[in-house]
């Protein structure tokens, strides 16, 4: 749906469009028409709902478990299933020119559009405009505006066609527009480099933004495996890359009881829903993954959909039930982070509400310093756990111990 415009003060207004007058400014600085600078910002619109959704991506919101059923469903799997015949030569051709297999590419267009059924309906240059005003991340939108300028400037598509996601990302991948200008292939040979019309370009274009990353052929981006009854959760990090022989020294197995193969394979465990929710082993391709988005649920979501496409089953860990499920709330979170900040756990300047590496370290050290199985996942019983600990007067606390 189109997202309302922005109600707006005087005030403002007036900042809004100093914005658009410093954007103008920038675009003709790089060297952009004055007609086609004209053209798309007198068109521009500034919009309210776009800076809330930055602030509230559901990679942020949901539970691991919430993330992936809600988008690796059964009838997710099944379509995929049927584009892979469907599309099946294509795809192959396209895994042979850039070493990606065809299940990788089905999954992230299943993943960003649902396989193309809806790319997004908010103009590309109200979101990026938008978002390049709101002063979070001035600089980065500012510069997928400029490159959004050139995709324009080059034919692929007319500024009032440039429709997307909130956030800018367009066409039947979710390229944002820096990605489109240095990664985007026109493989249909028609002289356009077209990403919502044509899915060779869109194929390949997705294929060769993985290959040129260092995509490796012939490896998984990862698998479920299971953890031995002593393991040290503390060691589950996605920056703590091992060899996969020693999470096997370790006891780590596959979820058929086979010990994780003895290779040197740089391997990390990591535990999306903390040590009480499925274990996985990632590799070199994950990272990748999540260099398309950094998002851990994202990246376990297209390794598993791209699995379930391929024909392999579910994942052998239950979810837990419903009232087990639902993550704390933003204000749990922000409580969290600051009792963990009154504790010196937790460096981040402001409590955000959103759980990220640093509240997931903070976390680990209150764990750790509790007696609590580190697995770095902030739960209501760590929460409740904080509420217990006096930082105040002269009694013995945590800030005694952590100092």
């Amino acid at each position: 749906m189109v997202l309302a415009m922005f109600s707006v003060s005087n005030a403002e207004d007036t900042s809004f469009e100093q914005c658009l007058n410093r954007l103008k400014s920038q675009a003709a600085n790089q060297g952009f028409s004055p007609s086609l600078i004209n053209d798309v910002f007198s068109q521009v619109n500034q919009r309210e709902q776009l800076v809330k959704l930055d602030r509230s991506q559901a990679e942020f919101t949901e539970t691991f478990w919430q993330y992936l059923q809600n988008r690796v469903t059964s009838q997710r799997v099944e379509r995929g299933r049927e584009l892979l015949q469907e599309h099946g030569p294509l795809l192959r051709r396209i895994a042979a020119d850039y070493g990606v297999r065809p299940e990788y590419l089905l999954a992230f267009w299943g993943m960003e559009t649902n396989y193309g059924t809806f790319f997004g309906n908010t103009p590309v240059f109200d979101a990026l405009t938008t978002l390049a005003c709101d002063g979070r991340r001035e600089e980065f939108f500012s510069t997928q505006l400029m490159h959004a300028l050139s995709i324009v400037q080059e034919g692929s598509v007319e500024p009032e066609r440039m429709r997307g996601s909130w956030a800018g990302a367009m066409g039947h991948t979710q390229f944002m527009p820096s990605t489109f200008t240095a990664y985007a292939v026109d493989y249909d040979g028609n002289g356009r480099r077209d990403l919502w019309n044509s899915l060779p370009d869109a194929f390949a274009s997705s294929a060769n933004y993985l290959s040129s990353m260092g995509w490796r052929d012939g490896e998984r981006w990862g698998r479920e495996v299971y953890l031995p009854d002593n393991f040290d959760y503390s060691q589950a990090d996605l920056g703590n890359r091992q060899p996969l022989s020693y999470w096997r020294q370790q006891g780590v197995t596959q979820v058929d009881g086979k010990p994780v193969a003895n290779l040197d394979m740089p391997a990390a465990v990591i535990l999306p829903q903390g040590h009480q929710g499925p274990a996985f082993v990632v590799y070199h391709n994950f990272h990748l993954i999540m260099r398309w988005n950094r998002s851990v649920s994202f990246a376990l979501a297209v390794g598993h959909l791209s699995d379930r496409i391929a024909g392999m089953g579910n994942l052998a860990t239950s979810p837990p039930s419903n009232e087990e499920m639902h993550r704390l709330s933003r204000s749990d979170v922000k409580e969290l982070q600051q009792r963990l900040a009154d504790l010196g756990l937790y460096n981040h300047p402001e409590a955000t509400g959103t759980i990220g590496p640093e509240t997931r370290n903070a976390t680990r050290r209150f764990q750790q310093l509790v007696d609590m199985p580190a697995d770095a996942y902030p739960t209501r019983q760590i929460l409740e756990r904080l509420r217990e600990v006096d930082v105040s007067g002269d009694q013995v606390s945590y800030r005694y111990v952590v100092n």
